[in-house]
């Protein structure tokens, strides 16, 4: 027998529409959808309602909150968890769940593209695979991943691909993990390597996303200095390029402490050292930034996050 626990959050899988034919997202309670027919009778299942609202208003608390549960019901002998979410932020609570849990039994993110009351919802399909992923030995030691349209990703490079169609995730340049084929469990590959960094400090530093793009000048920088965050993530173009009104704002950030760290807008490759020119990557990590690989800037930003809360080295964190 295995124990599955449901920590439900909200998002659309929980939405019901209004007077006005809106959807109110987690407007329903957990047991209004939580129903898994057929579910193989050898798992036994748990709900665990824990939030109710639509992923946009998700915080870093929140995510710590659903962290702290799950660790707990791994303790108390759960063999695996899946955690019904909102599918406009669920790619960055699955990173940062992966980056902060350290035990090895499953846990799987899950939500619908449509509700459960919409002709041709998804949400009853993508509950129950996920049941079934969470209870596989497969899975183990993968970290957290995230199950959608019948794929299992990996949370680190998983990104929401479509507004509203029923594959809404995909992991660009690296495939999905594996599948579900009704309720059996298929995994073709799994990540190489997985990083965990355990929150010690419990202040939530304040990190923001610098976007770069013809024209682009220091005011947003500024602005993010002049309001003390702790960290920036720079979304620049190509293989790591800013825009040069940019730079010399860079260099005041750097002075004033904050960690910078360099991830690219394109799909797919990873920053690098490749050219020589003012606002270049290689001016950049010559001034202190640091090199954010492959990632892109929304889970650099909560991987930064994660490691200045474990007290972790950022450079060594990131560069590889």
């Amino acid at each position: 027998m295995k124990r599955i626990a449901i920590i439900t959050t909200g998002g659309t899988i929980a939405s019901k529409k209004n007077e006005a034919g809106r959807l109110v997202s987690g407007a329903m309670h957990s047991e209004e959808y939580c129903h898994l027919p057929g579910l193989d009778p050898l798992i036994e299942v748990t709900v665990v309602p824990l939030i109710n609202k639509p992923s946009m208003h998700i915080t870093i608390g929140d995510l710590d909150h659903i962290r702290t549960e799950i660790e707990k019901l791994f303790n108390s002998g759960f063999d695996g968890a899946v955690v019904t979410h909102g599918t406009d932020s669920l790619e960055e609570s699955a990173y940062y769940l992966d980056l902060t849990i350290s035990h090895d039994q499953p846990v799987v993110v899950t939500g619908s593209q449509r509700s459960l009351s919409a002709s041709g919802s998804d949400a009853d399909t993508n509950l129950l695979q996920s049941v079934c992923a969470a209870s596989s030995d497969k899975l183990k030691g993968t970290g957290t991943v995230v199950l959608f349209n019948e794929r299992i990703f990996s949370a680190k490079y998983v990104k929401k691909e479509h507004a509203y169609n029923l594959q809404g995730f995909e992991s660009f340049g690296y495939g999905h993990l594996g599948t579900v084929d009704g309720q059996r469990v298929n995994l073709y590959q799994r990540p190489a390597e997985r990083e965990v960094y355990p929150t010690v400090i419990t202040e939530v530093p304040r990190v923001e996303i610098i976007k770069s793009y013809l024209g682009a000048d220091r005011t947003i920088i500024d602005a993010c200095v002049a309001n003390h965050v702790q960290g920036l993530v720079l979304e620049a173009n190509g293989r790591g390029q800013i825009a040069p009104g940019q730079m010399e704002a860079v260099i005041d950030a750097l002075k004033a402490g904050i960690k910078v760290v360099l991830t690219t807008s394109s799909e797919q490759g990873r920053v690098d050292t490749t050219y020589d020119y003012y606002a270049s990557a290689h001016h950049l990590k010559e001034a202190g930034v640091v090199l954010g690989s492959d990632m892109n800037s929304k889970k650099a930003r909560l991987k930064l996050i994660a490691v200045l809360r474990s007290d972790s080295h950022v450079q060594d964190a990131f560069e590889d």
